[in-house]
């Protein structure tokens, strides 16, 4: 029976053959290894990774999908929504990371990709189809008008490359947004932070990005110096990754200035941290 593609499901099925040809051969998948696909749909990735692979994990909300999966023998079935997924309990072979791969839904793509933060240290890879605009933003350096939050807290945990880019006639049916598949590396030493403290801070500086820091940031740091660790005369889009993580770890050392920026109210027209 012909599937239709539903909408609040965000579905557009991947369907030109020479891009899957060349996702797959990206991602390179091997027999034995704990691959994982988020949203396999139809199966047009499925099929030519578990011909390599020969056992797949897959995740799929759409319950009739998942039905259809399920006569599968070589594929374990999950059906639920990704963001309600325990990575950390996916069956693996022991001593084995997870291989994330997936057409990821665009309409909640950035919280997918904060979702699976957690578990950054129990992942080898991830290649993820995404809006070519997403893929910017994620590999977006300082100074670069897509350089924002998601920028900062992805770069904090992984090393990130835009692959291969897909037009939208490669879809079925055809999204109105270029594609991208990225390929996202967990650092193998990341720095020692607060991930909801850097976070918290990250999206309190991204929240009037025209702003000196000072103006957003300020007022939380006000009864300490950071004048070593931190300068406050700049743009957020002007920040590097290691600066907001160095400001994180001071900030953290500080118990006054972590609880009043996880906690104080904010000034007219400023959203609350995180």
């Amino acid at each position: 029976m012909r599937h239709l593609p539903r909408k609040r499901f965000g579905q557009h099925f991947l369907a030109d053959r020479s891009v899957i040809e060349a996702i797959v051969a990206a991602i390179d998948p091997r027999p034995g290894e704990a691959l994982v696909e988020i949203g396999p749909g139809l199966g047009a990735m499925t099929d030519p990774l578990v011909a390599r692979a020969q056992r797949l994990t897959v995740i799929e909300l759409d319950r009739d999908l998942a039905a259809r999966l399920r006569r599968r023998p070589e594929l374990d079935v999950i059906e639920s929504d990704v963001l309600r997924v325990d990575f950390a309990s996916l069956p693996r072979p022991p001593g084995l990371k997870l291989r994330l791969v997936g057409n990821l839904p665009y309409n909640i793509s950035t919280p997918i990709l904060f979702h699976l933060l957690p578990w950054a240290d129990q992942v080898e890879d991830q290649h993820f189809m995404l809006q070519k605009e997403v893929v910017l933003r994620m590999a977006a350096s300082p100074g670069c008008k897509d350089y924002g939050r998601l920028s900062v807290m992805l770069q904090w945990r992984y090393d990130i490359e835009s692959v291969l880019e897909v037009p939208p006639e490669a879809f079925e049916p055809p999204p109105r947004v270029d594609s991208a598949v990225v390929r996202m590396l967990p650092l193998p030493a990341p720095p020692d932070v607060d991930a909801a403290l850097l976070e918290a801070l990250v999206a309190v500086a991204f929240s009037q990005r025209r702003k000196l820091l000072r103006h957003t940031l300020g007022r939380w740091l006000t009864e300490r110096s950071y004048g070593g660790v931190f300068d406050l005369q700049r743009r957020a889009e002007e920040v590097p990754v290691a600066q907001y993580v160095a400001l994180a770890t001071a900030v953290g050392g500080s118990a006054a200035a972590a609880a009043s920026l996880a906690g104080s109210p904010p000034a007219p027209g400023l959203p609350l941290p995180g």
